[in-house]
C-alpha cells in the first residue's frame, strides 16, 4: 500500500473510536483521495470510486467503537475499499458473462439489500435538500459536486465572479447540513459531500 500514513494516526484513530468527529474529519481529509485513487486505478470509474471510498468512510463512523483494535487506519481502510472494489468487479464481470433468469434473481437481491443500506438513505437525504436550493445556487453545486467543475470554470459558464461562485456553494453546504443534521452527523455530510478529485 502506498498511502503515507498521517503522522498522529494511532491518537486520531483512538478519538475517532470514542465519536470525536473533528478526528474523524481530519482522517478523513488526509485519506478520502489517496484511497480514491488507488479504487480508481483498479475500476476506472469516478462514479464507482466515490460510492466505494464514501461507504467505507460511513461504514467506519457508524461502527466507530471497533476502531479501537485497529493497528493502522490508513491500512484497515486501505483492505476495506479493496475488498470493496472486488466485490464490485465480481458484479461487473458476473454482469457481462450470464444473462439468465438466475442472475435477475441476484440482480433483485441486491436491490433488496441497498435498501438496507444506510448510505443510501443518507444520500437521498442529502438529494432531497439540494432539490430544496434556490434554482441558481443548485445549479452551482450540482456543477461543483457532480459535475466536478472547479469554481472558475463554474463562474465562466455562468457569467458570474469566481467569489460569488465559492460563497453559492458554501451557502448550499451550509443549508445541506442544516437540512440533514437531525438526521446524520456533519462528518456523514462531509463524507457523502466531498467529490473525489482525480488527476
Amino acid at each position: 500500500m502506498s498511502i503515507k500514513p498521517i503522522i498522529n494516526e494511532t491518537e486520531l484513530t483512538l478519538q475517532t473510536a470514542e465519536g470525536s468527529e473533528r478526528a474523524f474529519t481530519t482522517l478523513f481529509h488526509w485519506y478520502y483521495e489517496p484511497l480514491g485513487k488507488l479504487v480508481f486505478n483498479l475500476i476506472q470509474s469516478r462514479e464507482l470510486t466515490e460510492e466505494i471510498v464514501q461507504d467505507a468512510f460511513v461504514k467506519i463512523w457508524m461502527r466507530r467503537e471497533t476502531l479501537r483494535s485497529v493497528d493502522s487506519f490508513g491500512r484497515y481502510m486501505y483492505v476495506l475499499c479493496r475488498n470493496k472494489t472486488l466485490d464490485e468487479l465480481k458484479k461487473i464481470a458476473t454482469q457481462r458473462v450470464y444473462h439468465t433468469k438466475l442472475e435477475k434473481v441476484l440482480i433483485a437481491e441486491s436491490e433488496v439489500d441497498l435498501l438496507d443500506n444506510p448510505t443510501d438513505e443518507y444520500r437521498q437525504m442529502i438529494e432531497n435538500a439540494v432539490a430544496k436550493l434556490p434554482p441558481q445556487q443548485r445549479a452551482v453545486y450540482m456543477m461543483s459536486r457532480y459535475d466536478r467543475l472547479k469554481a472558475e470554470e463554474i463562474a465562466k459558464k455562468m457569467g458570474l465572479s469566481e467569489a460569488t461562485i465559492k460563497k453559492h456553494i458554501q451557502l448550499a453546504v451550509k443549508f445541506i447540513q442544516a437540512s440533514v443534521s437531525s438526521s446524520m452527523s456533519a462528518g456523514m455530510v462531509l463524507v457523502l459531500t466531498t467529490p473525489i478529485l482525480l488527476n
